[in-house]
């Protein structure tokens, strides 16, 4: 509509973060993260709630950037695990089902991560407080959204039912437990995690 501001805040519910959900049935908070989002100059704010989900470890939706994009955050409080992913092509085509790179990197505050063009990510909060990240992904504009922005593609992420694996806490740590959804994994690099098949 003419004349609409951008709306800065936006709220991830637990109804939509059921796509991408290891065990969709599971209850959960009603909110798993919040996001401010003030662009490249104000930078973005994402707080997650802390706890599981069917002992899955409350995480972000996922997503892959559109175009030649990259991105930062920088962890304000609070520990987690970046999954970065990049998708086998084909033809010319991304295969959401294939995944030519798996990254996981641990996270803690005081750290920054660096999320490379073309490689699709999620941040997972493993502490027992609130996670909080600052990053300078370009969301602005009354034609952007701030919970699902324009330059990110959540779809490849919601047909595959979330990334290439789950973080869960097995015998009180967070493991990796693969999502059968995905055909092929060509190369790992699991920062150290167990894997749990």
């Amino acid at each position: 509509m003419p004349g609409m501001k951008f709306e800065a805040f936006a709220a991830r519910t637990h109804e939509k973060m059921q796509e991408v959900l290891m065990d969709p049935t599971a209850s959960g908070p009603a909110i798993h993260y919040y996001m401010i989002r003030g662009g490249k100059k104000k930078r973005n704010i994402t707080i997650w709630e802390s706890g599981q989900v069917g002992g899955e470890y409350i995480k972000t939706y996922g997503h892959y950037h559109v175009g030649d994009l990259d991105e930062t955050y920088w962890i304000v409080q609070g520990e987690g695990i970046a999954l970065l992913q990049k998708m086998v092509v084909e033809n010319g085509e991304p295969q959401p089902d294939k995944i030519e790179e798996f990254k996981v990197v641990k996270v803690k505050a005081g750290d920054s991560v660096y999320m490379p063009t073309g490689f699709g990510h999620l941040v997972v909060n493993t502490g027992k407080e609130w996670l909080v990240t600052v990053d300078d992904s370009p969301v602005e504009g009354a034609g952007d959204s701030a919970s699902m922005p324009g330059h990110a593609d959540y779809e490849m992420v919601k047909r595959m039912r979330g990334f290439a694996y789950y973080v869960v806490e097995k015998n009180g740590v967070p493991t990796l437990v693969p999502n059968k959804l995905y055909k092929e994994v060509r190369t790992t690099d699991f920062g150290g995690m167990p894997v749990a098949e």
